[in-house]
């Protein structure tokens, strides 16, 4: 069969119409791979996850979407030699044309009807991946909670009497000396700060949350971007105005989206051709589990800070939302750390997606729901 008859074939849409219906309804990508490795088949997950229509697959071969060194490959040549099965699991398919962190777990198996036809399905495992990297996040901040309650106590106290010594010592020094009074003082006023800014992670209160319209707050993150710390970079925006409202502390995402939009701009320093987007989607389907209760919770707003700086050094990206990890020279490390607590306190996701040229900041969060919880929650057991 020639290329061209395979690709209107079509063998699986021209079948059992429930045949289809039924691959269709899963929810992980299925592909059909004919002899010459042209996707002769694509459900509706698999067009999806290639982010192309069935007829554009088609037109391609697989190759087209993945590294040259594939696994994958590797997988579908071992499948045709040996005629059997076979599963992979936990594998990178990471492409410029498919993205960053897409690992999935693939099964690979032979079209007994159609020679070296092979069907391949894709398990995606990047959110299972992302929720358990997000309960890090939280146990690191949780770690950083009980460090800031300690260094208020045991840190602050002696800081005032030395601060208050070296004030003392200071009227009877001579001008040569008492710039080394000084020098206590300003030091033990530094570390005071840096203490005040850690004592933020301490705060267990519970917070105070309302409805919130998610683009009200990106607009006035917007406008104190343009005059400040972002100024003279293009600032881009791709909103869904259809969202619903996020229940959530103004002030507290307010000071999450500076605090990554400025992150951004600060990488981007120097840049010409300097961007930074702001978007907005529904991605219905991302559901947390709540712990100790069998609710899960729904997170469908996607709230992305995008930018095309140099992207993040490999080895922070995974550990960018500890405490105290930074690439910036002046930097202390708490600042993405204390975003990741807020947003984990509003009960949501946030994750970095990074290649130089294109790093994401990735913010999932519950809707408002109107039974008075903090988000969308359906009372299924686990």
């Amino acid at each position: 069969m020639s290329v061209e008859e395979q690709l209107n074939a079509q063998p699986l849409a021209s079948g059992d119409p429930t045949t289809i219906m039924v691959l269709n309804a899963l929810p992980h990508p299925v592909v059909m791979i004919g002899s010459d490795d042209h996707i002769s088949y694509a459900n509706a997950a698999a067009e999806a996850f290639f982010g192309s229509s069935a007829a554009f697959l088609a037109r391609k071969r697989l190759e087209w979407f993945v590294a040259a060194d594939s696994p994958l490959l590797s997988l579908i040549l071992l499948v045709r030699e040996s005629n059997s099965p076979t599963n992979e699991y936990r594998v990178d398919l990471s492409s410029p044309r498919l993205g960053v962190e897409r690992v999935v777990d693939i099964h690979v198996a032979p079209v007994q009807e159609q020679p070296e036809s092979i069907v391949v399905m894709f398990q995606e495992r990047t959110m299972a991946d992302k929720m358990d990297r997000q309960l890090t996040h939280r146990g690191a901040a949780r770690t950083v909670t009980g460090l800031a309650a300690m260094l208020a106590h045991e840190i602050k106290n002696p800081l005032s009497g030395i601060r208050g010594a070296a004030q003392l010592l200071d009227s009877s020094l001579s001008d040569d000396d008492r710039q080394l009074t000084h020098l206590i003082q300003d030091e033990s006023d530094r570390i005071v700060r840096l203490v005040d800014r850690m004592e933020v992670f301490s705060d267990e209160r519970p917070i105070e949350r309302d409805p919130i319209n998610i683009h009200s707050i990106l607009e006035r993150v917007k406008a104190l971007t343009v005059t400040g710390f972002g100024r003279g970079i293009d600032l881009v925006e791709d909103y869904d105005p259809s969202l619903p409202p996020v229940f959530a502390n103004r002030d507290q995402l307010i000071q999450v989206f500076i605090n990554l939009a400025k992150n951004s701009c600060e990488s981007m320093e120097g840049r010409d051709d300097a961007k930074l987007t702001f978007s907005t989607a529904f991605r219905p389907g991302v559901r947390l589990s709540v712990p100790a209760t069998g609710e899960r919770i729904s997170l469908p707003l996607e709230i992305c800070v995008s930018d095309n700086g140099p992207g993040v050094p490999e080895d922070i990206l995974a550990h960018m939302f500890d405490p105290f990890v930074t690439s910036k020279s002046k930097g202390s490390g708490l600042g993405l750390a204390l975003v990741a607590k807020i947003i984990g306190d509003h009960g949501g996701v946030i994750e970095c997606d990074s290649l130089p040229g294109n790093t994401r900041f990735r913010v999932l969060l519950p809707t408002y729901d109107h039974r008075g919880a903090g988000g969308s929650v359906s009372h299924e057991t686990q």
